[in-house]
């Protein structure tokens, strides 16, 4: 079965055709009158003579000049077309009919020039949010760093009590810019897709309770616990191990960061056919749908943690999204009668046949 490009380039070839041969019709018709005039006695040196085949070659050079204009014409439609579309002056596309498949590639061209531009942009936008959210979010522990290093300065008699005081606040403020500049090289590297993949086997249940295990301190903070309830304690998953825990990790600060003191962190996982969804659940204050739709976003965070130490970067979930979707998985999150739920859904490990 022909396509439509086969279809489209065959009427033109007809229709060329079909011109040429009314040229060289026209042609044999001028030979036919010379012979026809010869027939009836008109001389070789008869003005009339000379008048017709005048008027026959001047006739069949305006043929040929029409058809040849006739035969250009497509190719400068498609010149004018190509010419609107780069400076970006053209709403629709329109070619002759028997240029329907070139007009539809052109449809296609504009549509993924503008969808090229907007990603432009979008990405021009993103690295201006970068930059502003970087600025915003090191001004207050840099400020902090620079005036208690100040004080240090200033005051050469403060008592040693109130160094140290100041010395270890200055020192957990600096630590806390390292961290914001390493998840902002984080975010950056992710999203430009350079990380490859080591993936392999993974033993989730081992994994999940090593996590918490390391987790205690930051649970303990606010009087949280953890704990891990699997369907079968063989599930596996296939991943990339060290990307993964990042992942679990981020989601696990974020949940003992939001829960109710003294609450419950459950991690649960299951399997769905050729994947495993792990949930966790924390008890915290529900986040109404508009936010919850941002929680994975960039840079995003609950507006009453925004000025506040704990609040971190907002780029913990955002870096999990980007693992996830790396591993060809899904990541979202739900939120109902104070009970905050993120799902991750991942391939299941495979088969050691």
């Amino acid at each position: 079965m022909k396509n439509k490009n086969t279809s489209d380039y065959t009427r033109m070839q007809v229709k060329a055709f079909l011109q040429l041969f009314g040229v060289a019709a026209y042609v044999s018709l001028i030979f036919i009158v010379i012979l026809v005039i010869r027939g009836y006695g008109v001389g070789a040196n008869s003005l009339l003579y000379f008048g017709i085949i005048l008027f026959l070659f001047l006739s069949l050079l305006l043929m040929i000049f029409v058809f040849s204009k006739r035969s250009v014409k497509p190719f400068q439609d498609v010149d004018h077309q190509l010419s609107m579309l780069l400076s970006d002056q053209v709403s629709e596309i329109q070619l002759p009919e028997e240029l329907a498949s070139v007009e539809q590639k052109l449809h296609l061209l504009k549509e993924a020039m503008e969808k090229r531009l907007f990603y432009e942009q979008l990405a021009e936008q993103q690295k201006n949010d970068l930059v502003m959210y970087l600025a915003h979010d090191i001004r207050t522990p840099l400020t902090s760093v620079i005036g208690y290093l100040n004080l240090l300065d200033e005051v050469k008699d403060m008592p040693e009590a109130q160094r140290q005081k100041y010395t270890r606040i200055t020192l957990e403020k600096a630590y806390q810019l390292e961290k914001m500049t390493n998840e902002f090289f984080e975010i950056a590297r992710y999203s430009l897709q350079q990380i490859q993949l080591n993936r392999e086997n993974i033993d989730l249940c081992y994994m999940l309770i090593q996590l918490t295990d390391e987790l205690l301190p930051v649970f303990a903070e606010n009087g949280n616990t953890s704990v891990v309830q699997m369907e079968s304690e063989d599930i596996s998953i296939y991943g990339d191990p060290e990307k993964l825990a990042r992942v679990f990790n981020n989601i696990l600060k974020n949940a003992a960061a939001y829960s109710f003191p003294d609450t419950e962190i459950v991690i649960s996982a299951e399997q769905r056919g050729e994947n495993i969804q792990i949930s966790f659940r924390n008890q915290g204050k529900r986040i109404p749908p508009e936010k919850l739709e941002k929680l994975f976003d960039k840079f995003y965070r609950l507006d009453e943690m925004r000025n506040t130490d704990s609040g971190g970067t907002g780029l913990g979930l955002a870096i999990a999204k980007e693992i996830v979707t790396l591993h060809g998985g899904t990541i979202c999150a739900e939120s109902e009668n104070d009970t905050v739920t993120i799902i991750v859904t991942l391939p299941a490990g495979k088969s050691a046949a």
